[in-house]
């Protein structure tokens, strides 16, 4: 688990850095205007939908999700299990979520990176 939380810490350091970095990339926006036409919009469909409801619960989720692993893994490292146990029950499938919803907005949106 303190190998999951050292590669997610990294994750999201590089992923601040990046979007700190480039420009911003619009699903559907294939000739990288910035402006969604309506053609592109046709173009993408119902898969634009389905992108912004995942990264809608991603995005809230992402940030309330941090500070409670970071409460759970010090629970565990203090030896304090019945609590630990506790936050965790609620604190993975969340954290799992949120990893797996990271990588479905990813593999959607990379298309259209310039």
């Amino acid at each position: 688990m303190i190998t999951a939380i050292i590669l997610s810490v990294l994750f999201l350091i590089s992923y601040v850095c990046h979007h700190l970095l480039s420009g911003e990339t619009r699903f559907g926006d294939l000739n990288h205007d910035g402006i969604l036409s309506p053609d592109e919009k046709i173009l993408a469909g119902s898969l634009r939908y389905v992108y912004y409801a995942i990264l809608i619960t991603h995005i809230p989720l992402a940030g309330i999700v941090l500070p409670i692993i970071l409460f759970t893994a010090y629970r565990a490292l203090s030896g304090d299990y019945k609590k630990h146990r506790k936050i965790a029950r609620f604190a993975w499938p969340v954290w799992f979520y949120v990893a797996v919803s990271g990588v479905v907005v990813y593999l959607l949106i990379s298309p259209y990176y310039s």
